[in-house]
């Protein structure tokens, strides 16, 4: 096996949301469009999204209806 030494390249890590690679910044510049219509973004630029569940929970509780509960009928004797 023959090892490749290559020199100090700047690597850039680019993240689609689900898969995360990581490019020379060289090539990333070159095929900018290529990367953007993939919808692949730098991770340096993505933004975590605070999510407020306790909020949904809240409202959704509202909106509940409590139901009465079923009554126990009468029995039938054979």
């Amino acid at each position: 096996m023959i090892k490749i030494i290559t020199p100090n390249i700047p690597m850039v890590k680019l993240t689609n949301g689900t898969k995360t690679i990581e490019r020379s910044k060289i090539q990333y510049e070159a095929n900018l469009k290529h990367f953007t219509m993939r919808g692949f973004k730098l991770v340096s630029d993505k933004v975590k999204e605070v999510k407020k569940d306790n909020d949904k929970v809240i409202a959704k509780a509202k909106n509940v209806v409590k139901l009465k509960p079923k009554g126990k009928g009468k029995k039938k004797w054979i």
